[in-house]
């Protein structure tokens, strides 16, 4: 089991919104709403690295049954104070409990979590075995693209936009390309990719939706 050392645990100080929030959740909703369900109940979302609870809270606000995990004791611990339609359980991303979770979820997420991991192939799997057959995968992460970092050059500001000096911050930085690659990898099919904040090509981040194409085949 690979995990954080007490000591550079991410350390939240309140409940409130992250500032991508803004712009993340409109497309993020639609693509959830995307997803087909036959059932009278709800659609089961698996929030991975939900940080404080909050971005998960207003996924839950629009009808859904909604699990957030998160390894930092302070996020963990301002969700469960602060957001009630949700459940938050701390646990380390890379020992999931497969056991009640395996197959389960209709939808599992990962906003802006996968370019701080060293172990991104970890997140992806585990994914994988929390989806039910024919569920949906959702990652949002910062858009980088050759016309962005070339204009990100040009004025002097790759620094600012790969900066090292913040203590749990970007490690992996993703294309289209690169990204898609991943989850084809990984045998996700279905793979669509939208875009949020600022304009065309210097967007902020980027969404990627994708299915479970093997999972039947694996049961």
């Amino acid at each position: 089991m690979k995990t954080i050392p007490a000591q550079y645990e991410q350390f939240y100080r309140d409940a409130s919104s992250a500032h991508h929030h803004s712009y993340l959740l409109p497309p993020l909703l639609d693509l959830i709403s995307q997803q087909q369900h036959n059932s009278s109940k709800k659609l089961r979302v698996l929030d991975l690295g939900c940080g404080n609870g909050s971005l998960s809270q207003k996924i839950a606000e629009q009808g859904y049954e909604l699990i957030g995990v998160n390894e930092s004791a302070s996020g963990i611990l301002f969700a469960s104070e602060n957001f009630q339609d949700c459940k938050f359980i701390q646990a380390s991303l890379y020992d999931l409990p497969y056991s009640d979770w395996e197959s389960t979820f209709d939808i599992v997420i990962s906003a802006e979590v996968i370019e701080h991991l060293l172990y991104l192939w970890e997140l992806i799997r585990c994914a994988k075995k929390c989806l039910k057959p024919k569920g949906k995968l959702i990652l949002t992460t910062p858009y980088h693209g050759y016309w962005k970092n070339l204009i990100l050059s040009l004025f002097g500001k790759m620094d600012g936009d790969f900066t090292v000096l913040w203590d749990g911050g970007q490690i992996k930085f993703f294309s289209v390309a690169t990204l898609a690659q991943l989850l084809q990898e990984e045998g996700f099919t279905q793979i669509n990719f939208k875009f949020a904040g600022r304009i065309p090509y210097l967007w902020k981040s980027m969404l990627c939706s994708c299915s479970v194409a093997n999972k039947l085949s694996e049961l």
